[in-house]
């Protein structure tokens, strides 16, 4: 079993933006191809390339239909196979290092120093924290070959 095209995008007008995350999506389907993944994936992820091909919204709403199925793409082979695209990592423990540590800390130093003002100065370090667990975990999934050659940015 194999994951089905994408067919082109009959947009009305020169809407950059979508024809960027079109061709970003076009290109996470050429990486996933080249993998090996479970037919039950492959038939999940055929089912949102048919949705998307069946589709005739415009352009906006088609643009945000597509970011939320390359998304959901990206979590379920994520989940199913640990197969992530490059930097996925990091972009997410960005967050989660700001919340889950800097945020704490920054409350501790403020109460600490009894100066709620000094709150921010935890973000960044929660921030370095974050990246830099997400780096390693990047790392490590490119040494065991489980990284899509491709980096999301829409």
């Amino acid at each position: 079993m194999k994951i089905i095209e994408l067919k082109e995008i009959q947009s009305t007008s020169e809407n950059s933006k979508l024809i960027l995350l079109y061709t970003q999506f076009q290109k996470l389907l050429e990486e996933l191809r080249k993998k090996e993944l479970p037919d039950t994936l492959i038939e999940s992820i055929n089912l949102d390339i048919e949705a998307l091909n069946a589709t005739t919204l415009p352009d906006n709403e088609f643009r945000k239909l597509l970011k939320e199925k390359q998304t959901k793409i990206v979590r379920v082979v994520e989940k199913e196979v640990k197969i992530v695209p490059q930097k996925y990592y990091m972009t997410t423990w960005l967050a989660i290092g700001m919340s889950a540590f800097g945020l704490p800390f920054g409350t501790l130093l403020g109460l600490s120093m009894g100066n709620m003002g000094l709150l921010g100065i935890g973000l960044p370090i929660g921030m370095a924290i974050g990246i830099a667990i997400g780096t390693n975990m990047d790392k490590k999934a490119l040494k065991e070959g489980r990284q899509l050659d491709i980096i999301l940015k829409n």
